[in-house]
């Protein structure tokens, strides 16, 4: 399963101002990766955003409050 996700303002993406994500539905391999990861538990939603959505976590940085809490309804949407 998978979520769209339409950005207000957008990321920019290899040049290019991207206004729609997918997410696909995380698995529990996906938040055992997050878990390894160092740092904040910011960092740890980042980056597993990032991987669910296919994009780099400097592109997810770039984003709004706006549009991250998107990201973050959209994740909460597969529990």
């Amino acid at each position: 399963m998978t979520k769209q996700i339409k950005l207000d303002t957008g990321i920019e993406i290899n040049g290019t101002t991207v206004k729609v994500l997918t997410m696909r539905e995380p698995t529990v391999a996906d938040q055992l990766s997050a878990d390894e990861i160092k740092g904040s538990d910011a960092l740890k939603e980042i980056t597993i955003f990032a991987n669910l959505c296919e994009i780099s976590p400097d592109e997810i940085k770039q984003m709004t409050m706006k549009d991250y809490r998107k990201l973050q309804e959209a994740y909460r949407d597969f529990s």
